[in-house]
């Protein structure tokens, strides 16, 4: 595989990662791939905004807002399913806000997070030490139910063994479920101007970078299929405000918004938006 881009960690250890292209799949690899052991050592940080509840900072209050707008999306678009039950697991669920804000709009919610600190968030939100298991496969090996919904919201690009995580995550889902998966698309316009840059990357933490194919074709081995494909516009701002800071030191709120509104602008007619949901159900 070819070298497409060399990106560091900005986040954690200033160390510098390559970018290398797949293209059977369509998909950026990172490389070197952290061991399993190491991995973990590169979410310890207090900016990593997902597994906490930060409302220190201007940026931090923007993030909660927009999430607190995002969650009332989320959840309307999976009450949109025809679904016979109203059984959600929630892969990756971080401080928990989103099985919350459905288990308010009664939905039967079940969530996955390793992070011990966000769990610990979730349980308390949910108010339930049963609902948040912390990993995968002991829910696999819990017999749980099937689920109607199962989400995975910024997950996969995190997932050390892909295939692996798909076919367990399928083992969970009804015959006639939904499964909604969000990724960054590394062939945005925010992505494609910030190049080394663009906060999407977030190596190592980002294992995988997606396309649109190279969604379709990992899917299609577990006998899945996109239906539907939506944006995350919000995504473009939040990834640009970031991508700023990382290329000039600052964070340039100006020149983030535009590029954030470009990418969307020129995503209507591409629909190459900065992230993507993707909604699949078995064949």
């Amino acid at each position: 595989m070819k070298v497409k881009l060399i990106c560091k960690d900005y986040t954690v250890s200033n160390e510098k990662f390559e970018l290398l292209y797949n293209s059977e799949l369509e998909m950026l690899v990172t490389n070197p791939k952290p061991s399993d052991t190491k991995l973990p050592t590169y979410y310890k940080s207090e900016s990593y905004i997902s597994h906490t509840d930060a409302k220190k900072s201007l940026f931090d209050k923007t993030y909660q807002l927009v999430k607190s707008y995002a969650l009332g999306q989320k959840v309307k678009m999976i009450t949109s399913f025809k679904t016979k039950e109203k059984r959600l697991l929630d892969i990756g669920c971080g401080t928990g806000d989103f099985i919350s804000y459905a288990k308010n709009k009664s939905w039967n919610v079940v969530g996955v997070e390793p992070n011990k600190k966000a769990r610990e968030l979730s349980i308390k939100k949910l108010n339930d030490t049963d609902a948040i298991y912390t990993s995968l496969e002991n829910l696999v090996d819990s017999k749980q139910e099937k689920f109607d919904v199962i989400t995975l919201w910024h997950v996969l690009e995190h997932v050390p063994d892909i295939d692996k995580y798909i076919k367990q995550t399928k083992s969970l889902l009804k015959s006639d479920g939904y499964l909604v998966v969000a990724v960054p698309n590394y062939k945005s316009y925010d992505a494609t101007h910030y190049k080394e840059f663009w906060a999407a990357y977030d190596v190592p933490r980002h294992l995988w970078h997606f396309s649109q194919k190279s969604i379709a074709r990992i899917f299609e081995k577990e006998n899945m299929k996109v239906i539907q494909t939506l944006p995350m516009k919000f995504d473009s701002y939040y990834v640009s405000l970031l991508s700023e800071k990382y290329k000039t030191g600052k964070s340039n709120l100006f020149t983030a918004f535009k590029i954030g509104f470009l990418s969307n602008w020129k995503a209507r007619k591409t629909k190459e938006y900065s992230s993507l949901i993707y909604i699949l159900k078995t064949k």
